[in-house]
């Protein structure tokens, strides 16, 4: 994800993913998640490495999703934290329980659980 506010974005994702960022740099920060790895990277250096390649908090075509144990208890949790909420949970029709939210930047997350079946 490439972003103008490194240190604003890991501060919004250290909290909402329970996980340390591992930083190389100031412009750089990584988050392993055991299944990949969510990238930060400054805008100003995308730029001086790869001009014309990205722009920060233009992004309305993809969802970053995580599977969580609890969606409603994650919902508890950061009710307070996430400053824009798109959807409360809401079980889906396809099978799993979400929420949708908006980072520091706008992206949207969906953290969410498959439903049981009887």
């Amino acid at each position: 994800m490439i972003t103008k506010d490194v240190k604003r974005l890991v501060g919004f994702y250290e909290p909402v993913l329970e996980l340390k960022a591992k930083w190389s740099g100031e412009d750089y920060a990584e988050f392993a998640t055991g299944v990949g790895v969510l990238a930060i990277f400054s805008a100003n250096a995308q730029e001086k490495y790869i001009p014309g390649s990205a722009e920060a908090a233009k992004n309305r075509t993809i969802i970053l999703e995580f599977e969580v144990a609890d969606v409603d208890a994650e919902y508890r949790r950061l009710k307070d934290l996430v400053k824009t909420w798109v959807k409360p949970p809401t079980t889906q029709p396809w099978g799993t329980r979400s929420i949708y939210f908006r980072d520091a930047d706008g992206n949207l997350i969906n953290f969410y659980a498959h439903v049981p079946t009887s």
